[in-house]
């Protein structure tokens, strides 16, 4: 395992608190050479959120080196991937610790997460939505991008009428007593056409969706990775810097639980 940990932020200047945002967050950029070690890092930081070792919230982003189907928690591999289009392709499979349908990642498609400790209790999972989509929403807008929340947790490019919303992001959520891990896509410069090729219509749709195909119904955003970083750092208010990452906790997870093909294919 191979990670680049984050510098330190000079002067140690003060995280600045969005408006609403009840916690202080962390910004951990580390790097891994595998996506299963970013599944396992999101699951490590809710753990220690969740035992109350974090003081505040670490906020993150990621982008996987290859094409890579990554299914829910609960997704049933033969309803959501064509597992011989994937082979084929040389497209590998895993599966993560959240809920939700099926996405494909790889280049151009940056990965965000935010893990949020709770000491007193979790709150409801439209709240949770809100406060993440919220503020992402928010940042893309002034950033001159016509966004808005579509579904229970889809952030959408809007392109006239309903009918016309086009989905960059999709997200999913895991929820702890003491704490909140919600991660997702930013389809940013993605070959939206390998999700076609990989993964079968989904089994439920939200209402705005259609039944449109996946080629039909997706859009990348084209602002570039630092630019779409920069964005979720702003939403968040992550300014001050994480430098250390639960190493054992993301090798046992790895080790126990993403790189075995008995979880991959439990479903």
């Amino acid at each position: 395992m191979r990670q680049r940990p984050a510098h330190h932020e000079a002067h140690g200047a003060a995280a600045a608190v969005p408006a609403g945002q009840s916690w202080t967050a962390e910004w951990l950029d580390t790097r891994f050479d595998t996506v299963e070690e970013h599944l396992a890092l999101d699951e490590a930081l809710l753990e220690e959120a969740h035992e109350g070792l974090a003081t505040g919230a670490v906020v993150r982003t990621w982008m996987a080196a290859a094409p890579t189907v990554v299914v829910g928690s609960s997704s049933r591999l033969d309803e959501e991937i064509d597992r011989e289009a994937c082979a084929a392709l040389g497209v590998r499979v895993c599966r993560r610790p959240s809920g939700g349908l099926t996405v494909v990642l790889g280049p151009g498609c940056l990965m965000w997460s935010v893990i949020v400790p709770h000491p007193e209790a979790a709150p409801p999972i439209e709240q949770i939505h809100a406060e993440m989509l919220g503020p992402l929403q928010q940042a893309l807008c002034a950033a001159g991008l016509a966004v808005e929340r579509r579904g229970s947790s889809d952030l959408v490019l809007m392109r006239g009428d309903d009918a016309a919303a086009l989905k960059f992001s999709g997200n999913a959520l895991r929820v702890r007593r003491h704490g909140v891990l919600y991660h997702g896509t930013l389809l940013d410069d993605f070959d939206i056409s390998l999700i076609s090729r990989v993964l079968r219509h989904p089994p439920r749709e939200p209402d705005y969706r259609a039944r449109r195909p996946h080629g039909q119904f997706l859009a990348n955003l084209h602002l570039g990775r630092a630019r779409l970083e920069s964005l979720v750092r702003q939403a968040f208010g992550a300014v001050a810097i994480r430098g250390t990452i639960p190493r054992d906790r993301v090798e046992r997870l790895v080790r126990e639980r993403y790189a075995r093909d008995d979880w991959t294919n439990r479903l």
